[in-house]
């Protein structure tokens, strides 16, 4: 976190963190793949990810675990996952960014906590592919 490495002396910026249940289910499949996504304003987690379906087949078959991710607000001392990307925020951001190219020319900032940008997978390699190539401090 961009603002954690400056000791916050900026302000802090937000964040959204996560909070997990995890369960074991004497079932042999509850869902059929490995992760899927709960998008609409009714159901209180935002996905289950049913952990057999990452293992190839090695697990038990007659049980199955899953965990079910709720947002939850973070606040110092939780877990961060992602940016709160608005407008007060992106411009707290904007004055780390300038301070950490003032003060931090060795330290990159990278990932959606460095970064202070929300990211899937592939733009998260993309985004460190270029931090190398351009030496860029920030992507």
């Amino acid at each position: 976190m961009i603002d954690q490495f400056f000791d916050y002396s900026l302000g802090t910026l937000a964040y959204r963190s996560l909070r997990f249940e995890t369960e074991l289910l004497d079932i042999p499949n509850y869902q059929g793949n490995a992760v899927v996504n709960y998008t609409d304003a009714q159901t209180p987690f935002t996905r289950i990810i049913e952990h057999k379906h990452f293992e190839f087949g090695t697990s038990n078959r007659h049980q199955t675990i899953i965990t079910k991710e709720y947002p939850m607000t973070w606040e110092k001392g939780l877990e961060p996952y992602y940016p709160v990307n608005d407008q007060q925020n992106d411009a707290l951001f904007q004055q780390y960014r300038h301070l950490a190219t003032q003060t931090a020319a060795t330290v990159i900032f990278g990932g959606r906590l460095g970064a202070y940008r929300y990211y899937n997978m592939d733009q998260a390699i993309a985004a460190a592919l270029q931090i190398v190539y351009n030496k860029d401090l920030f992507h």
